[in-house]
């Protein structure tokens, strides 16, 4: 049985798996506002945790890479995945300081490397 819309007991997990998740979880959301300020918060770890993890590998694994040589074509791939860093991150943080979290297109195909 579906505990009804607005139960402290409700979840994505409660619904059979029919049910439409998109429509519940925003039904959720309307009548539950914990659930968003806890959907903010879990998303705002997330992204605080991606950029700590980012830089905390590239601090473990560049000063591993002092004697090694690279190809053209290894390099080349390198400066690729770093032009997509530096694009989402410039997407990031206009993002934040518009306050518009939409992928545009042209930064969508750049990331599928496109």
């Amino acid at each position: 049985m579906v505990p009804p819309l607005g139960s402290p007991s409700i979840s994505p997990s409660s619904f059979p798996p029919w049910f439409p998740r998109c429509e519940v979880r925003e039904r959720v959301r309307e009548r539950t506002p914990a659930v968003r300020r806890i959907e903010h918060t879990i998303e705002y770890l997330d992204l605080v945790g991606s950029c700590h993890q980012y830089v905390a590998t590239l601090g473990r694994l560049v000063p591993r890479m002092r004697d090694q040589q690279f190809t053209e074509d290894e390099r080349e791939s390198v400066r690729r995945g770093i032009s997509k860093v530096r694009a989402a991150a410039d997407w990031l943080e206009a993002a934040l300081d518009s306050g518009q979290f939409t992928l545009d297109e042209q930064l969508a195909q750049l990331l599928k490397g496109e």
